[in-house]
């Protein structure tokens, strides 16, 4: 790899295997940080900084829009100025200390992206108050959870979320004091939550309740916590992650530094779709260095069969994407193709391959083929608004063929990402006119350090000639641990390095493929971790499967198992609905299958698991899992690897079937 790397470059050498300790390889940096690591603008330091500098440079300039509703019908993006955001920020901002809660203390956002969203998100900046998301989805549970564990005391929420949230309030009012919707309350919402000794405002009359107070604004610096992002936990309940100024800061200067060294840098003019969620870092910080640029931001109207037409409304230049939402669109742009009739298809062939070919060759997306660009890929372009230069994925893989495809026809650069919440979202890009990057995430930002680790029980070696092994970053985009959870912190940050727990393989240009999980959690396609162990600990009491084998990964949305069906249980319940057959046949009954899947699922709900967590298709094995087919080790653990081989088929069948 030293002869051909080219993206990276050696900083510190590798460290053989010490006792106890396994082996690491060397340490690399982007070629981009050759002459160090990027530093942001002066007087920079604060997420506050951010804005309140961006606001007295582009005053004038539209930041936040949405779609004005006349007669039931969508019109064209209204929008607010950064000045004029800015004077609701205060408002915001001398309410918030009105009702009591000052530096330090936690505010909560709960809801979906909007300006209001953004505009309490800005007013915690600038009283140092950490931020903390409310993501549904982590669970029914999670919002009462994070609202107790981080000591949240105010919550700004949508307005269609404020009775989801009403249920969660009898325990906990020991911390939460006040509740701010975005919209309206109505008179039983307001009853509700007076009963229980909260108050609760509209937006309209909670921007009055500070009356011409102006609060000074909090002393900050760039080592502050500026918000708790809570993840799914690998078992057990969500993790706060402490994300501080600095990381944010430093992120955004390695994403300026990237885009400049490739000649695509942000400036005033672009536009950006705001529809990912704000509760997650990936949308967060692409935001936040959007705001650094007095970019605009337009947020969608939250129905994703609207999207392709919020995005025509808007016109955006760069388009923040995760896998599921790609694959949408590719499967979109086929269904067209296959409608097209033969000639369309032909031509529409013969286009593809012919700027493909030029790229491979080593041409630039633009010059590979303008004239196919014009006759055939423009329709395409045309769908995603007409003006985006730059689409990015994130948040889990994107398939290699989804990715070549839209390389070729969105006429735009298409690049894939990787990083965790704990590394404050960036940390890997591919980059553009790099195709041989395709199925890879790219070399590191220029803005941390990284290496891989040897994980010898998985048979990688850091040190081999194709290194392979547990990704390691270092850098100031690193949290500063888990709210109240040393423990896991320790766990996972070892003398400066945050260990991913993801396992990577560096290509010889200095880009990094993901491989494999070192634990046996998987994402699946639109982000959610899956702790594998500890569902098949929770399926498995269920009385009416001897074992189950869960399976997952992040090319699909959802989970699928195998198991060995309890012989009495099966054969009872076939008995009772009159069916008739042996135990081998009763496994192949796609009845006997829907009545396990009950089973299954009626343990998942008294479990209180979460959506994606549940199983949606399965097969039975009649034969128990055992050492003769090497599916076990001698002390009966389950071989994770073996069994994928050995249920390849049968996998790709359900995941064929159920989609």
């Amino acid at each position: 790899m030293a002869e051909t790397k080219k993206y990276i470059y050696e900083i510190e050498s590798s460290k053989p295997q010490q006792e106890g300790k396994p082996s690491v390889g060397p340490v690399y940096r982007s070629i981009f940080a050759k002459n160090g690591f990027p530093q942001p603008p002066p007087g920079m330091e604060t997420c506050w900084d951010i804005f309140s500098m961006s606001v007295e440079k582009y005053p004038n300039n539209p930041m936040l829009g949405h779609r004005k509703i006349v007669d039931g019908k969508a019109g064209d993006y209204v929008w607010l100025t950064y000045k004029e955001v800015y004077d609701i920020v205060m408002k915001v901002g001398n309410s918030i200390r009105h009702c009591g809660v000052g530096e330090g203390n936690r505010c909560g956002i709960y809801g979906a992206n909007c300006a209001e969203w953004i505009m309490s998100m800005q007013a915690c900046n600038a009283h140092g108050i950490r931020c903390v998301p409310l993501y549904d989805t982590l669970g029914s549970g999670a919002v009462e959870y994070i609202i107790c564990h981080a000591e949240v005391s105010i919550v700004f929420v949508e307005e269609k979320k404020i009775s989801e949230l009403i249920k969660a309030l009898p325990n906990t009012t020991n911390y939460l004091k006040t509740l701010v919707s975005f919209g309206k309350i109505t008179p039983t919402q307001k009853e509700e939550v007076e009963k229980l000794g909260l108050q609760i405002y509209s937006w309209d009359d909670f921007l009055q309740l500070g009356g011409d107070k102006n609060y000074e604004l909090a002393k900050k610096s760039k080592s502050d916590i500026c918000t708790i992002m809570y993840t799914s936990g690998t078992t057990g309940e969500p993790k706060g992650v402490l994300i501080s100024n600095e990381s944010i800061i430093t992120l955004i200067a390695g994403i300026n530094c990237l885009l400049e060294n490739v000649n695509e840098q942000l400036g005033p003019d672009d536009v950006y779709l705001s529809y990912l969620p704000l509760a997650h870092i990936f949308d967060r910080v692409i935001e936040e260095a959007f705001i650094s640029h007095g970019a605009r931001i337009g947020f969608w109207r939250g129905d994703v069969k609207l999207l392709l037409e919020d995005i025509g409304a808007l016109k955006p230049t760069v388009f923040c994407a995760v896998p599921r939402v790609l694959e949408r669109i590719y499967s979109g742009l086929q269904e067209k193709l296959r409608a097209g009739g033969l000639l369309k298809r032909t031509l529409f062939g013969f286009a593809y391959s012919r700027k493909l070919n030029n790229m491979k060759k080593g041409a630039k997306h633009s010059e590979a083929s303008p004239m196919f660009d014009k006759l055939v890929f423009s329709k395409v372009k045309e769908g995603l608004g007409g003006k985006v230069r730059l689409i990015l994925s994130g948040a889990a893989p994107l398939a290699s063929h989804v990715e070549t495809f839209l390389r070729v026809v969105a006429c735009c650069y298409v690049l894939q990402g990787y990083g965790l919440t704990e590394t404050c979202a960036g940390t890997f890009v591919s980059l553009p006119n790099e195709l041989q990057m395709i199925g890879t995430v790219g070399p590191p930002l220029a803005n941390v350090d990284v290496c891989l680790e040897s994980v010898p029980e998985m048979g990688y070696d850091a040190l081999a000639n194709t290194p392979r092994g547990e990704i390691c970053v270092r850098g100031k985009t690193l949290f500063s641990g888990y709210h109240k959870r040393e423990d896991l912190t320790k766990e996972v940050l070892i003398d400066g390095w945050f260990h991913t727990g993801d396992v990577g393989e560096w290509q010889p240009d200095g880009s990094l493929k993901i491989i494999d999980r070192k634990k046996n959690i998987f994402k699946l396609s639109q982000g959610e971790y899956v702790a594998v162990e500890n569902l098949e600990n929770i399926y498995g009491l269920c009385s009416a499967v001897d074992s189950i084998w869960i399976y997952g990964n992040s090319f699909q949305s959802f989970l699928v198992a195998v198991a060995n069906p309890n012989q009495g249980a099966l054969t009872r319940w076939a008995e009772a609905n009159e069916i008739n057959g042996d135990f081998n046949a009763l496994c192949e009954n796609p009845k006997a299958k829907e009545f396990i899947l009950e089973e299954l699922k009626k343990i998942g709900k008294e479990k209180k698991l979460k959506g994606f967590e549940f199983i949606k298709a399965i097969h039975l094995d009649p034969v128990p899992f055992d050492l003769e087919r090497d599916l076990l080790t001698p002390t009966f653990k389950k071989k994770r690897p073996q069994m994928l081989k050995y249920y390849q088929s049968i996998i790709d069948d359900m995941y064929k079937t159920s989609s």
